[in-house]
């Protein structure tokens, strides 16, 4: 079996504009996994485990519907929702795994193809630390490596210091030696926002996880510590407070139809 699930190392920066400046810069990895491949990877990697533990994990409860098994069902039915073709589906899905049982992931991608690896849509599935989640379902068409972009509007309290009322820009270099992920947030007034993950790929071996291992010892821990340290730096600049706004549900999603603007390598 050939397996296209790969690491992915770079680094995540966030730059804010107004109304205070702050800017942050960490090196990451995230796995890239296709969820055909779960069960081979399960079976042949000696430090990943699907749905078990292990000292790198993944476990489907943590997205989607939060169900323990299934997440390529509940992928294929909001593709179905959205109006999107579902045939000979294969789903890639970017997002930092478990290590030694932890983890914290602020935003999944979930890079949707048909046949010929055909991307036919994109879902961004963003979590906060208040265990709600969000999906934005939107449409796509381009090929590995190639960048597209699209909006919508922000659908789920995510930090305290950013109101509710903005707007998604995405910018995205889908996978292939490397991936991007950039999102632009913006207000009234216009972006005062910008986070971008890139990583260069490597090979999903037990080599690649004990090299990964070794250079981010305990990354998701740090995620966390990292996302409450940069909101105590944030509230000594005296960045302003917005309360949460508890979501009508802890699992949604937003079907956004737009066209996508697709530019080549």
């Amino acid at each position: 079996m050939s397996v296209t699930s790969s690491i992915y190392a770079g680094t995540v920066v966030h730059t804010r504009s107004r109304p205070k400046r702050h800017n942050l810069s960490y090196s990451v990895f995230s796995l890239l996994l296709d969820l055909d491949e779960l069960a081979a990877l399960d079976r042949t990697l000696r430090l990943f485990g699907v749905n078990r533990r292990g000292l790198f994990s993944f476990w489907e409860k943590d997205h989607g519907e939060g169900t323990p098994a299934g997440l390529k069902d509940w992928v294929t039915d909001q593709l179905s929702k959205a109006g999107i073709t579902t045939n000979d589906l294969r789903v890639k899905v970017l997002c930092y795994p478990r290590i030694f049982g932890y983890v914290f992931n602020p935003l999944t991608v979930y890079f949707c193809y048909g046949p010929a690896n055909k991307l036919r849509a994109v879902i961004y599935e963003v979590c906060n630390t208040f265990h709600e989640r969000h999906a934005y379902i939107i449409p796509a068409d381009a090929e590995d490596g190639e960048q597209i972009s699209h909006s919508c509007s922000k659908g789920l309290y995510v930090s305290p210091f950013v109101p509710m009322d903005c707007n998604y820009d995405f910018t995205v270099r889908t996978p292939a030696d490397q991936v991007r992920i950039a999102i632009k947030e913006s207000d009234g007034d216009g972006v005062f926002l910008y986070a971008m993950f890139q990583g260069k790929r490597l090979a999903l071996t037990d080599r690649g996880l004990a090299i990964a291992f070794l250079r981010y010892p305990l990354m998701t821990l740090k995620v966390t510590a990292a996302i409450h340290w940069e909101a105590f730096l944030l509230w000594l600049k005296r960045v302003p407070v917005h309360r949460h706004a508890r979501a009508a549900s802890p699992r949604a999603s937003t079907i956004v139809i737009h066209n996508t603007r697709t530019e080549a390598r």
